[in-house]
């Protein structure tokens, strides 16, 4: 099961597909742990909130994600942090449809791809009404330099002249606990870019959930599936946005990748 959302500025192009579907969002929430830092700091960070900001998008660090989601809670019950500032900034970003986990677990966000697009666009747009032109630079500069082996998804088939930002997650758990043990439950595998400079600006937030794995098969397969999911979807929409356009291949070479700037 999949669900999109696109959109191209310059065109005025939308496209979706069952986009208010909830998914557990796995490790595209640290795009929202990132947006709200920058939104309650003002665009300016301390140097350990930028070390824990790039590692956690970079790299997809999941204690950096975590000791952020803490910073920006009520710790009244420290077993279940209360992302209140996370909530403000997802008010104030109109990101309506995105639920908070109650128990206080980042990667248990409840998001749909229209809200997550909704962001990619708060990032590339020329508004200052959410975050300032530095913080939107520094979000876009991270997710330009996630590492090589995490830029699959809504990156397959982006134009090559286009600078790409991508931030993906992943997340294999069971409803069941009495689940074969091949089968820990389905993989949600998510994706979300944002293409710019050079006349482009639009963004791709692709969701799937019930990427299964065959009996006996490697656990890894439920993975793999997702992914190829993803890239299909965006490969096809890359191609009828941007005909004739070299298009990236996430198993090749990195695509180019600017110097990120500061937060500092």
């Amino acid at each position: 099961m999949a669900s999109l959302s696109f959109y191209d500025r310059p065109t005025k192009t939308r496209c979706t597909s069952d986009a208010a579907k909830k998914y557990d969002s796995a490790s595209v929430a640290k795009t929202i742990i990132l947006a709200t830092l920058l939104y309650e700091k003002g665009g300016t960070l301390t140097e350990a909130e930028d070390a824990l900001a790039r590692k956690m998008i970079t790299e997809s660090d999941n204690a950096s994600a975590t000791t952020l989601w803490k910073q920006l809670s009520d710790l009244t019950e420290p077993a279940k942090p209360n992302p209140v500032k996370i909530q403000e900034f997802l008010d104030k970003a109109g990101m309506d449809h995105t639920v908070l986990d109650k128990e206080g677990s980042w990667g248990l966000t409840q998001v749909t791809a229209d809200d997550q697009a909704k962001l990619l666009r708060l990032f590339s747009s020329d508004d200052d009404a959410v975050l300032g032109g530095k913080a939107r630079a520094y979000a876009l500069g991270l997710m330009n330099h996630v590492q090589s082996t995490q830029r699959w998804g809504a990156t397959a088939g982006a134009p090559l002249d286009s600078v790409i930002q991508v931030k993906n997650g992943w997340l294999q758990r069971s409803q069941n606990p009495d689940v074969e043990s091949f089968d820990k439950g389905d993989w949600k595998v998510n994706s979300m870019a944002v293409l710019t400079e050079n006349g482009y600006d639009s963004g791709l937030a692709i969701l799937t959930e019930n990427n299964r794995v065959p009996e006996g098969h490697p656990a890894k397969e439920g993975w793999d599936y997702g992914i190829e999911t993803i890239e299909t979807v965006s490969r096809t929409i890359y191609r009828d946005i941007y005909p004739g356009a070299e298009g990236y291949d996430p198993s090749g070479p990195s695509s180019p990748a600017t110097e990120p700037p500061t937060a500092k």
